[in-house]
């Protein structure tokens, strides 16, 4: 490679050539017509052409050779400014204006093409090793940072586990829900299986299936929600039960418990209420049957010294139809001013009876091999008679005085 002391020599020998001015008088010895001083002047003027090139050269050997050693100072400075970084923010200004696009490191990578050839190695490696560095330096303390924020937020996150637990509010089971899931655990103990159904029916499922056709007098009590193209809100989860036996062979045990829809609004009745109603089918299945699964339920819900008895009802899908009436378990009977059942002694609860054949027939089923049994009961009403509730409406009010009471 050539040495400085070379480089200044040539550089010397152009600036000379340059002053002495032939490279001036070359063209007026060609108009003299003088052929030997053309060609002399010719030659003169191509060497101080070359010597011109070399200076050229040089001069940019020089000045590479320059900015590949303040590259260097660099980036030592910069991995210097790197360890007094603060921030995660301020390392990546930094990163952008030593390696960025418009950084002085990526405009040298851009020349090093022009340079020439006996210097390019040099020039080269040492951008690629200031890169490097810097690269290092940055990245090393990035990690550095990342620690230190993360040491900080751990110190400041420390829970001083010896103070006092703060006290945070639970909520609880709606009275209704717990009545509903009460009942429902003791069928489901019995062996029924839990049946659910969808909440907007047909009217076939809500009214026809169940023994109650177009025009019957009993569909007036129902108070019906209806809709577009013959759907209804149920009125009852009856409808369940039918989609149950539609679907599957007797035996049949199933509880089906949910949502439904009738046009009330008094202290007793709401346009939304809960139902929960229980089919069996199977062969020998009697009255007695019925009454035996009813007491024991109202007896594991409200207490083993209730009483139940069973009244003549109607209800347009079963016969024969009965009503349960409970005994108060408040006063017993006893007392004439008693709040609960105003002195009669009994609490209306549900209502209940065998299946009738007709809607055994409608299901595909067999009424002279098969019988069985229906109830329904508001659990919304029992947990009224439980806990005391005047008013069913403040079950859905949502009044929070109310419900923290359970």
């Amino acid at each position: 490679m050539m040495d400085e002391s070379t480089r200044k020599w040539l550089a010397e020998q152009a600036r000379a050539f340059e002053k002495s001015g032939l490279a001036e008088q070359a063209p007026r010895l060609q108009e003299s017509g003088i052929a030997e001083q053309i060609r002399e002047a010719d030659s003169l003027k191509h060497k101080v052409e070359e010597l011109r090139d070399v200076a050229d050269h040089a001069r940019l050997a020089a000045q590479a050779l320059t900015l590949s050693n303040e590259l260097a100072k660099s980036a030592q400075l910069a991995s210097e400014v790197a360890q007094v970084t603060d921030n995660l923010r301020q390392l990546e200004q930094l990163r952008v204006h030593n390696l960025g696009r418009s950084a002085a490191l990526t405009e040298m990578k851009r020349t090093i093409q022009r340079l020439p050839v006996e210097v390019r190695p040099e020039v080269g490696g040492t951008t690629n090793r200031a890169t490097r560095e810097l690269e290092q330096v940055i990245s090393a303390r990035a990690e550095q940072i990342t620690a230190e924020e993360r040491e900080v937020q751990l110190r400041e996150d420390t829970v001083d586990v010896t103070l006092p637990g703060m006290p945070f509010p639970k909520g609880h089971l709606h009275p209704s829900m717990r009545v509903m899931d009460d009942v429902v655990d003791f069928f489901v103990g019995l062996g029924y299986r839990l049946a659910e159904g969808p909440e907007v029916e047909t009217d076939y499922y809500n009214f026809t299936a169940l023994n109650i056709p177009p025009e019957h007098p009993a569909r007036s009590e129902h108070d019906t929600f209806f809709l577009d193209e013959g759907l209804v809100l149920r009125t009852h989860t009856s409808p369940v039960q039918i989609r149950t036996m539609l679907a599957q062979e007797p035996p049949v045990y199933v509880v089906c418990p949910g949502r439904t829809y009738r046009r009330d609004s008094d202290p007793t009745h709401t346009p939304m209420f809960h139902q929960i109603e229980g089919l069996a089918v199977d062969r020998g299945l009697t009255l007695g049957h019925l009454k035996g699964t009813l007491a024991a339920m109202a007896r594991h819900v409200f207490g083993e010294e209730l009483k139940v008895r069973l009244r003549p009802g109607y209800f347009q899908f079963t016969e024969p139809s009965v009503e349960m009436d409970l005994s108060c378990f408040v006063c017993g009977g006893n007392d004439p001013n008693c709040k609960l059942c105003k002195g009669a002694g009994w609490l209306e609860m549900l209502g209940a009876g065998m299946v009738d054949p007709a809607v055994l027939e409608e299901v595909g089923y067999d009424p002279e091999e098969y019988t069985g049994f229906a109830f329904g009961m508001g659990p919304d009403r029992m947990a009224m008679v439980k806990y005391g509730i005047p008013d069913l409406r403040l079950f859905f009010e949502g009044d929070l005085r109310f419900l923290r009471q359970f």
